[in-house]
């Protein structure tokens, strides 16, 4: 999720990144595999060499920027210019995210060579996985590629020991803070949620905003990241360790259900909460309505950007790791979101397109989204490098944080996603107790895992 597609192409910081070529790139091409009139086989190994010529169709989401400073083209046109015997198509994903998937779904399982390389969704690898509808690249990439990624995106991209996305870039769950007015009241940054309910209630009081804390409580995806942090921050788990049956109706879940309500009964959090996705919380706060905000990476720029509706200034927005309840260890857990690169395994050029996906993990690739269009680098020489960091406050902050992943290691994962937003917005709503949603979670849940009939599609 994250950015899921309802970002409105924030303004990035404009810093000029160089395109040169990536020193010792390692280009691979399959044994039987050539340009776009190969072998469709996904069985060959990959050997190195020089990428034939090839002609590659890649779907994409759109990320940020318009026209020559869309992030998409920006990234093709670097690529061509290293590798002008392969030639790149864009094809614009539809803007929702589970638009975009069941479409992507029903194209390649019906044998459908294009697109031969699709951007995706971090929760995917287990449904596509599962249904042969993406290449098990580490079939063809060596562990040595794998280990430049940042801890935990491997794990989430792979299923039953197999590796299905390369990572592209992440984003996290963080607390925006109207830094002027805590200052004004003498109020430390939150490191616990109580506190963080406490200091909203002060400024609150004083009548210098019209709501404490804002975040994503729609019955909908982005509530199952926010649900995932407090349910983490609170000891508690989603499933067991095999996905096979769900550990949600447990003290933890319960008491993550029970603040999540009292930030509404406490007027700390607007009642609307409940219809609230990224947008409407990222409105709120940016328009100078909310002492606090829970939202992704491009909220920073979103907030200070008087084109993307942003009323704040530098000075008057922080960004810090999300707080944990109290007795726990600081900070809390932020959810990991972003997008992975996958392979369709009937495309007719898969070296062609182990190449491409090598190459926006690279150096070059990846300075791009994080230093002009403000992404999180998913490699870990790039987001801890000085240049990537001094370019965007929000990646002074990543090495401070705690992840946690959603529970997307099963082909069911969607409809163990609904049973928990659902449940978790009716306690919300008032509709359903904390208790009674947190048991009816664990119902649903139980019953998508055990499922069999749509194995997650």
């Amino acid at each position: 999720m994250s950015r899921r597609i309802f970002r409105r192409s924030p303004a990035r910081l404009k810093g000029g990144v160089g395109l040169t070529a990536l020193a010792g790139f390692t280009v691979l091409t399959l044994a039987a595999c050539g340009g776009s009139s190969g072998s469709s086989s996904a069985a060959a190994p990959a050997t190195s060499g020089s990428a034939t010529s090839a002609s590659i169709v890649w779907e994409a989401s759109p990320l940020s920027g318009t026209g020559a400073n869309d992030a998409r083209t920006v990234l093709i046109n670097a690529f061509e210019k290293q590798y002008p015997k392969i030639k790149v198509t864009l094809i614009s994903a539809p803007t929702s995210t589970d638009t975009y998937r069941a479409t992507v779904a029903t194209q390649i399982s019906g044998g459908a060579s294009t697109p031969d390389v699709f951007m995706g969704d971090v929760i995917w690898p287990a449904q596509f996985g599962a249904h042969q509808l993406a290449v098990p690249l580490s079939k063809y990439l060596p562990s040595s590629y794998w280990s430049k990624f940042a801890p935990g995106l491997v794990t989430g991209a792979s299923y039953k020991g197999a590796v299905y996305g390369s990572p592209l870039f992440e984003d996290q769950g963080f607390l925006y803070y109207r830094k002027d007015l805590l200052s004004k009241d003498g109020l430390p940054v939150p490191t616990t949620w109580e506190q963080l309910e406490t200091d909203a209630k002060a400024v609150l009081a004083k009548g210098q905003t019209k709501y404490g804390f804002v975040w994503e409580g729609d019955s909908y995806e982005g509530l199952t990241c926010n649900f995932m942090e407090y349910l983490t921050d609170a000891g508690g788990t989603a499933t067991n360790s095999g996905y096979t049956k769900a550990t949600l109706n447990s003290a933890a879940a319960l008491k993550a259900v029970t603040f999540m309500r009292s930030l509404v009964t406490s007027g700390v959090t607007p009642a609307a909460v409940t219809t609230f996705q990224e947008p409407q919380a990222m409105d709120t706060f940016g328009a100078g309505n909310s002492v606090f905000l829970r939202n992704w990476d491009y909220a920073y720029s979103t907030a200070i950007t008087p084109a993307d509706g942003g009323k704040l200034t530098a000075s008057q927005v922080g960004v810090e790791p999300l707080p944990t309840f109290s007795g726990m260890s600081a900070p809390g857990y932020s959810n990991i979101g972003g997008w992975n690169m996958y392979i369709n395994p009937h495309s007719k050029a898969i070296g062609a397109d182990l190449t491409f996906i090598q190459w926006l993990s690279g150096t070059t690739a990846q300075d791009i989204l994080s230093q002009k269009y403000g992404f999180i680098s998913t490699v870990e020489s790039v987001r801890s490098a000085p240049a990537t960091i001094a370019s965007n406050p929000v990646f002074a902050v990543v090495p401070k944080t705690k992840l946690v992943p959603r529970p997307a290691g099963t082909p069911e994962y969607p409809a163990l996603s609904t049973a928990i937003y659902t449940n978790v917005n009716a306690a919300l709503a008032g509709s359903s107790t904390p208790a009674a949603a947190v048991a009816a979670m664990e119902s649903a849940a139980n019953a998508a895992l055990s499922s069999t009939s749509s194995g997650g599609l």
